[in-house]
């Protein structure tokens, strides 16, 4: 297993996840580490960022720091051939034309899942001390991370049938129709696929070396979404291990932006509070464009300081929801705390825990989202709080 360090940055759209992976990624090589920033995000702007050309192999910047584009439609061309061919066949069947059909034979998000395998690739190499990701916006990325799991259970379950029924079937189809039916090579190809997707999630979700990091503004919408992505990061095994509030607006802002500060400052406890334990950094608000070296630099000393940007600030999972005698259990740890002192409020999708003045807030599932709570126990300092079964409230209906 690599002890490669990795750090996956994500964040709503326009929030400043590029320009703060890259700012890391700067002061982790000033500081004596070998770092690659990649970027898995579809619309490429590190290169803007570094102002500096980058391709799809990684482009070394200056001692230490290299960063990468990967060119998903190149990688597409050199894998999963015979993947794209059947698919394209397929199509043409059906009477698309032949280009129509190629460009069609790409599967929505086989590109996105190059760029994670690439990842991979590139962690495993031994070649970098740590390796900063540039992902996705929080919707993207989600859906992303959770493909390893479906292609496990996928690989597991009904592939070895399908292949099974395909080998059985597929002399009789071929002779009854010009339907093209998959051989051995498509099913080979496909399980090389999945057995990379299962290698990205142990990746990803190794506790030893990988973590997410959300970044938001401090503006009602982008927390509303960073505390979802913060719920199905840990739904799926993935850790978190830091919170940056981006572009925080400083005291003696003037009357202009006054009222912009004053909104900041309101909702900085309630982010605060909500990631707890995992702790929340604030990044200073920069004038002008954050691009080049020196900018970046000023960036990353205003959210690091003198701290090492690439340890782990936290550990562990402030939450767990798993499957629980028919129905789901929702376990958090509280240590040093007292039944008494733990208040439950619930509100749809919401539930907010209360322990004096410490007040926390888990946005659930969808699938626990209209779920009532049968019960919940504290005890040697871990909160229980159980579900019902979601299909049992849907029989009942």
């Amino acid at each position: 297993m690599t002890s490669t360090r990795v750090i996956v940055y994500t964040g709503k759209g326009g929030v400043g996840k590029t320009t703060i992976a890259a700012a890391t990624a700067l002061l982790s090589a000033e500081r004596g580490l070998r770092t690659l920033v990649v970027s898995t995000d579809m619309a490429h702007s590190l290169g803007d960022v570094f102002d500096h050309r980058l391709g799809h192999e990684p482009t070394r910047l200056r001692a230490g720091l290299w960063a990468q584009e990967p060119d998903t439609s190149r990688a597409l061309r050199d894998s999963w051939t015979e993947i794209r061919e059947y698919i394209a066949a397929v199509f043409r069947w059906r009477g698309l034309e032949s280009v129509i059909a190629d460009e069609l034979a790409i599967v929505p998000g086989l590109d996105e899942i190059t760029s994670l395998l690439e990842l991979v690739n590139q962690v495993e190499s031994g070649r970098y001390d740590i390796v900063i990701v540039d992902a996705a916006p929080t919707g993207e990325t989600i859906r992303l991370l959770s493909l390893p799991e479906a292609a496990r259970w996928w690989l597991e379950h009904i592939f070895p049938l399908q292949r099974r029924a395909t080998k059985v079937a597929g002399p009789v189809l071929r002779r009854m129709t010009s339907l093209p039916v998959p051989d051995d090579l498509v099913f080979s190809a496909s399980e090389d696929l999945f057995r990379q997707l299962d290698r990205t999630q142990r990746l990803l979700a190794n506790p030893r070396t990988t973590s997410m990091r959300i970044v938001l503004n401090l503006e009602k919408v982008v927390i509303a979404e960073a505390w979802r992505s913060f719920t199905y990061f840990h739904l799926f095994g993935y850790g978190t291990d830091l919170v940056v509030c981006n572009r925080v607006l400083p005291t003696g802002t003037g009357a202009f932006f006054g009222s912009w500060r004053e909104t900041q400052q309101r909702y900085l406890p309630t982010v605060s509070e909500s990631f707890s334990p995992v702790p929340v950094l604030q990044a200073p608000f920069q004038t002008g464009e954050v691009i080049g070296l020196p900018r970046l630099r000023e960036l990353a000393m205003g959210l690091f300081g003198e701290q090492d940007p690439v340890k782990f600030f936290c550990r562990g999972k402030p939450y767990r929801v798993e499957r629980e005698n028919g129905g789901f259990a929702l376990t958090m740890e509280l240590p040093f705390v007292s039944k008494g002192e733990v208040d439950l409020q619930r509100n749809r999708d919401e539930l907010t825990v209360q322990v004096g003045p410490w007040r926390r807030s888990v946005i659930l599932p969808r699938t626990l989202a209209e779920v009532p709570a049968r019960d919940a126990k504290l005890q040697e300092g871990v909160l229980r709080v159980y579900f019902e079964n979601p299909a049992s409230i849907g029989r009942r209906r």
